[in-house]
């Protein structure tokens, strides 16, 4: 639709809405962000609104802008309204307009409250920012921060999601192939414990070149009763290796003003402890050296005792330990010890239950005996260590065992590298020989730790003998106890920074007991309470984002869970989705695409009534997120439209609102599937990293679980995939969705190949073969719009073609590619045909009229048929069909 004509047109399109108050210019045309301000020290408050010109390089023309700002102290107050009209130059592809309100004396017009700025334009509104203004009776005669005071800056390696306090290993050199994200922990002392107030922290990090590497703004509501903050920002990618060997430094500030800065190293290894902090508020510069490595052993000991259920373990770990300072009395007495201390174990338990954490926490017990110079722990599994030729797996190993010196390694699920004992062609028996040989001959000062499921960590030790004489101390973690899970659900929610009503409190409870019931030996343990504390934490928002005016709301209601948000949980994974608005316009749009797709209508009924329900529960205010699964496979056959109908559903999800971007990547095997053991994940990775906040649409899916030339190497790396793009499913729901589509038959083995597959691809769409008359319909459309009209005996004759070309179909056969075929040479004979004609007798109407003698060379015989079955809709020079 041309624009002028569009009522939903506009010349312009949002960018974004910012607040500031220093009128100090900074490079790209910026200001001095933030949110925050402290009264005695603000003038102005200024709103900048951006917005993309849609007429650039066009036209010159005129906007209406209505700036107003309101308080909401003792209700809802308009404090000013700045309606004005702007010149948009063509020459400006982002238009910026700045305005303000205040007064030019410090102090004198903005009081403490809540504020917040809106923007209309042309008479609608189109964003809200909200501003807040502090008091904290600053004395004039000070330059000291009334608000708070650094206690301690501590650096830590972690994954998107943040690591629990618990499992920190603090670092001031990091690995550079190792690490992900790295986060800042910041302890805050409040000096403003009067009142509560709102604390904006920016935390940047720049390289050793001073160039910003990235920023993380933490705002955060400080009540009075806190005395002692802790505030986190991180900043890198779940893929590793997105750090460079580099100095960096990770600068804090509050109310535009520098408070501290922590240098740190990106290098070969980690080391632990904490960097110098730099404080430019000091007469001159101050390191404050913050020690961690100060705990004694009993320190060591008392923490492990705080951890949640584990009895058996702390016991024998602490046994463990007393034998071996006994062993080192009787040497500090003269005993002479035929054999080493042994430090090397075998961990054995399901997922979740603490294994990692008692490693980490074994390496600093081991240090503290002087057993170990480091006491870091180096996590590899067998991706890591093995080879795809031979003489790649030796050098993978001695690369994680010199990253592992001084330390533990830790090796995750150890049994995959003794696959089976018949085959010898397994590179993972050369891992095994190296460790032993390391274990037996090796330099020392190094605890290998190996870990696994019960069975298969019996069979990885039966698989060399050499193993079994040096690993000789077995810890077992058992499941944790349904009243364990329940200590560890309250651990979470104070994490979380959420509390429980006491209904909902007994319904975590009750899935809890009813998940221990249920368990497998996949049971995720703490990682399974984390997840549903989390999901619960989702539906409290969700349900207070519904409410008319949620930031009039009290802060406990924020922070309380009621048993309507636990109800919601279902034990079985469910996608967890940004709350965005239902864009209707664009539903509109795609819902009249999909309607004009031809044939279909049992997946169009599919997809319609799940729109339905969508805006029915968003209509009764009723948790969406948590009530639809959204991976899906397509079943169907050559050219039926599952690619096209894919893209179509990917626009209305994403007018649905539950997907962030709304776009859909498309990729097959080769696009996911590497040559080398270990590169197939990070390939996978990469193309989910490219579809984060879409689609990734995966053609003949079926392809990854193939045995066929390949043979087992082939299906290996297909399987590293599947592996891959499961966890990333796990770890990242609701980010992104995965379409898997290919032939019936083998979608059917695909999906049967992985348990893991089976139960988060529940939403199947099966494309039938069209139909004659549809055949014939989607003919007729790909001929208009070609700009050609058959006459009726050419349409007689393309309609009994489809019929004939349909009743001899096989399971190779096209559809409405084989139709594109037809409709192609149709089109090349009318042009070849009009050819000879001279140019002064072709009229318009034979430009667009098709006969009968541009489809006549489509035959109703077959033996015109030429045999071919791995090909669709063929033909010889005297006609097509399929094969």
């Amino acid at each position: 639709m041309a624009r002028g004509f569009d009522p939903h047109y506009t010349k312009y399109k949002f960018r974004e809405l910012k607040v500031y108050s220093s009128t100090e210019w900074l490079a790209d045309n910026k200001k001095k962000y933030r949110q925050v301000f402290d009264r005695y020290e603000t003038t102005y408050i200024y709103a900048e609104l951006s917005f993309y010109n849609k007429l650039f390089d066009e036209e010159d023309w005129e906007i209406e802008v209505e700036l107003k700002c309101f308080s909401l102290k003792r209700g809802r107050k308009e404090v000013c309204s700045l309606p004005f009209r702007r010149k948009v130059s063509k020459y400006d592809n982002v238009v910026y307009i700045r305005e303000g309100w205040g007064n030019q004396k410090e102090g004198a017009f903005w009081k403490k409250g809540t504020y917040y700025w809106e923007v209309w334009i042309e008479g609608v509104k189109v964003a809200t920012k909200y501003f807040y203004v502090e008091d904290a009776a600053k004395d004039k005669n000070t330059k000291k921060n009334p608000y708070l005071e650094i206690k301690s800056l501590k650096l830590y390696e972690g994954s998107y999601d943040d690591r629990p306090e618990f499992e920190r290993t603090y670092y001031k050199v990091f690995n550079h192939e190792e690490t992900r994200y790295i986060y800042v922990e910041i302890t805050l002392k409040n000096l403003h414990p009067a009142k509560n107030w709102q604390c904006e922290l920016f935390t940047k990090f720049y390289n050793d070149a001073r160039e910003l590497k990235g920023r993380v703004v933490r705002l955060q509501r400080i009540e009075k009763k806190d005395d002692i903050i802790k505030v986190t920002a991180g900043w890198g990618s779940n893929v590793k290796g997105s750090w460079r060997k580099d100095r960096y430094t990770a600068e804090i500030v509050f109310m535009d003003r520098l408070l501290a800065v922590v240098p740190f190293e990106v290098g070969e290894d980690f080391g632990e402890g904490s960097p110098g902090i730099w404080f430019p508020d000091r007469q001159s510069t101050f390191l404050l050296q913050d020690d961690t490595d100060d705990a004694t052993f009993e320190d060591v000991m008392e923490r492990m005792d705080k951890l949640i259920g584990l009895n058996a373990i702390k016991q024998k770990v602490r046994d463990h330990a007393k034998y071996i300072q006994f062993l080192q009395l009787r040497k500090e007495k003269g005993f002479n010890e035929k054999d080493e201390i042994n430090v090397h174990s075998v961990f054995i338990g399901n997922p979740g239950t603490g294994k990692t954490t008692v490693a980490k926490m074994m390496g600093k017990l081991y240090r503290k005996m002087g057993l170990l110079s480091k006491g870091h722990v180096h996590e590899v599994d067998r991706v890591d260590l093995v080879g795809e030729y031979i003489g790649q797996t030796a050098p993978k190993v001695k690369e994680a065992i010199e990253k592992a010196k001084g330390g533990v390694l830790f090796i995750d699920e150890a049994y995959a590298l003794a696959r089976s004992n018949d085959d010898s062609k397994d590179f993972g028996r050369e891992v095994i020989e190296i460790l032993v040989k390391e274990m037996s001959n090796g330099t020392g000062d190094m605890a290998v730790i190996v870990a696994g499921y019960p069975k298969e960590m019996k069979h990885f030790l039966d698989s060399n003998p050499g193993l079994k004489s040096r690993f000789k101390i077995f810890f077992e973690f058992s499941d944790y106890l349904p009243q364990e899970l329940s200590q560890i659900a309250n651990y979470a929610c104070a994490e979380k920074a959420i509390r429980l009503t006491p209904p909902a409190r007994g319904r975590i409870d009750e899935i809890i007991v009813e998940a221990y019931r249920n368990r497998d030996r996949s049971f995720g343990n703490a990682r399974f309470v984390f997840d549903i504390i989390e999901k619960a934490k989702i539906n409290l928002g969700l349900r207070v984002m519904s409410e008319e005016n949620p930031r009039m709301l009290e802060e406990n209601i924020l922070a309380t869970i009621r048993k309507e948000d636990v109800d919601k949980i279902s034990i079985k994974p469910k996608r967890e989705l940004p709350n965005i608005p239902i864009d209707y316009e664009l539903l509109k749009g795609a819902m009249e695409e999909l309607d004009r797709l031809i044939g279909m209508e049992k997946i169009k009924q599919q997809i319609s009534e799940l729109v339905q329900l969508v805006e029915f529960y968003r209509d009764i205010d009723k948790n969406v997120l948590n009530n639809f699964f959204l991976h899906t496979v397509f079943i169907g056959n050559p050219g039926t439209g599952k690619t096209t109908v894919a893209r179509i559903l990917t626009k209305i999800y994403k007018a649905l609102g539950v997907l962030e971007r709304g776009h859909m990547v498309e990729t097959d095997r080769q696009g996911l599937v590497a040559g080398f053991v270990g590169q197939t994940a990070i390939k996978t990775a990469e193309k989910i990293d490219e579809a984060m906040g879409g689609v990734l649409f995966i053609d003949e899916a079926y392809s990854l679980t193939s045995s066929g030339a390949g043979g087992h190497a082939h299906g290996d790396f297909g399987n590293e995939a599947i592996q891959t793009l499961l966890k990333r499913m796990e770890d990242f729901r609701g980010e992104f969705f995965v379409f898997v589509a290919g032939y019936p038959d083998n979608m059917e083995e695909f999906i049967k190949a992985n348990p893991g597959l089976q139960s988060r691809f529940d939403k199947m769409l099966k494309f039938e073969d069209y139909s004659p008359a549809e055949l014939y319909a989607i003919a007729l459309q790909m001929f208009e719009d070609e700009g050609l009209e058959p006459n009726e005996e050419a349409k007689e004759h393309v309609r009994k073609y489809m019929a004939f070309i349909h009743e001899f179909r096989d399971k190779y056969f096209g559809n409405a590619r084989t139709v594109r075929g037809i409709v192609t040479e149709a089109i090349k004979n009318h042009n070849l045909r009009l050819s000879r004609l001279p140019k002064e007798e072709r009229t318009d109407l034979d430009i667009r009229r098709l006969t009968y003698e541009d489809v006549a060379s489509f035959k109703l015989d077959k033996n015109e048929f030429i045999f071919n079955k791995k090909t669709i809709g063929f033909r010889n020079t005297g006609g097509a069909s399929p094969g």
